[in-house]
């Protein structure tokens, strides 16, 4: 049974957009969807370290969450693309925020760091 507290804390829709997002790859994923649709190949070269079964998986996975669309073209060899949905630049929006914050906070701590370091 949820509390009121747990209520109010899930109702910010927060925690939803993290679910979308959340993980080792999937804000890689969208930052490299964002310009232009993406073969997978070439998609998977633009995420080093990421296997091509992990890959396809988070592909998957943001393709049923409503952010990435995957067009699939009737040629030899097939040709698929991904691209972001109209949600998924919209999300993609809110993560270029997220990002620019976390660069500003970690530079700002990096100098606290210094800081300290200076200062023993």
């Amino acid at each position: 049974m949820k509390t009121e507290t747990t209520k109010r804390a899930g109702a910010c829709g927060l925690n939803d957009a993290l679910g979308v997002i959340g993980g080792k790859w999937k804000s890689t994923i969208l930052w490299e969807l964002h310009l232009r649709p993406v073969r997978f190949g070439a998609l998977r070269r633009r995420v080093p370290g990421i296997s091509e079964k992990v890959l396809f998986e988070q592909l998957r996975q943001l393709e049923a969450d409503g952010v990435v669309r995957r067009d699939a073209f009737d040629e030899v060899p097939l040709r698929v693309e991904y691209s972001l949905t109209p949600a998924g630049a919209l999300l993609n929006d809110a993560v270029h925020a997220l990002a620019e914050w976390g660069t500003k906070h970690a530079s700002k701590r990096d100098q606290a760091v210094a800081l300290v370091e200076t200062a023993a």
